[in-house]
């Protein structure tokens, strides 16, 4: 990507510092474009109002953000973070079986509202249950001393349901799964979007970012043991888990994605704030 221009400076691109998104990043540097961004790492939430904000030109977003605000954003087709079955790292651990927790105290160890309103449209509808939900930082042992059940996601959801979940003797139960099975479709969590006025303003770098992106996934799963044994030195998980994680996600957004996209909408974006049928307007090219 020339980037030399006077007219044009590096796009303001956004980076979840997840595992989740790992793959999708480990390639930039593989294909050299990573030197062509202003890089941003962050949670999916802060990440998504800079990118509302305009703090960020391009970058994922969480799919309730994006839902609410998609008058002013456009999708990037071809890549998103999600499931299409298990997903490993949106869980809810319980001390009792979902169909008991009526009333219960429900510890949300994450402000992602898209984790957050999965669980809270599973727990009601498809178990027909309304918990007393609270917020407190993602520490498992602590949230079972107040809690019956937590909802975690990402990197703390992984460590609970690998290690801690089973130490305790508590059930874990997959979102992505509980979707899949309750729907037939897949889940997305997060898109990645472009301002519209960027987009206005430089089509071309958009299209290259892009493509950066599509290119970096493509040569992340090629290579994804060698992805999973760089990132377990780092981390608490071995490079077999990894790997499995890795390849367990879904970091497509093709026309089965968007139909699980349209699914919760209908479901829940009347008390979430979007309309019901919220058009997804998709970058073309």
């Amino acid at each position: 990507m020339d980037t030399k221009s006077d007219t044009h400076s590096r796009p303001r691109v956004g980076h979840i510092q997840f595992l989740n998104c790992l793959p999708l990043y480990w390639g930039l540097a593989r294909t050299g474009s990573l030197l062509d961004f202003e890089l941003t790492k962050d949670t999916p939430e802060k990440l998504s109002e800079q990118l509302v904000r305009g703090d960020l030109d391009i970058g994922p977003i969480t799919l309730v953000e994006y839902l609410k605000h998609a008058d002013e954003l456009v999708a990037l087709p071809d890549i998103a973070v999600g499931c299409d079955g298990p997903v490993m790292s949106c869980v809810i651990v319980s001390q009792r079986p979902l169909a008991d927790l009526d009333g219960a105290r429900v510890a949300l160890g994450s402000t992602s509202r898209t984790s957050v309103r999965l669980a809270e449209l599973l727990l009601s509808e498809r178990y027909g249950v309304r918990p007393d939900y609270y917020s407190c930082p993602p520490d498992l042992g602590l949230m079972m001393q107040e809690a019956d059940a937590a909802v975690l996601i990402g990197d703390a959801a992984l460590r609970a349901s690998l290690h801690d979940a089973p130490r305790l003797g508590l059930e874990v139960h997959d979102l992505g799964q509980m979707w899949k099975e309750w729907t037939g479709l897949p889940f997305v969590f997060a898109v990645w979007a472009v301002r519209k006025d960027y987009l206005a303003r430089e089509p071309e770098i958009t299209a290259k970012v892009h493509e950066a992106f599509l290119d970096s996934r493509d040569v992340s799963l090629e290579e994804v043991a060698k992805v999973a044994e760089q990132a377990a030195r780092w981390e608490a998980f071995d490079a077999a888990l990894l790997e499995r994680y890795f390849t367990t996600l879904d970091f497509r957004f093709g026309p089965a994605q968007l139909a699980g996209v349209t699914e919760f909408a209908r479901r829940v974006g009347p008390d979430t704030g979007f309309p019901a049928d919220v058009e997804v307007e998709l970058l073309t090219g």
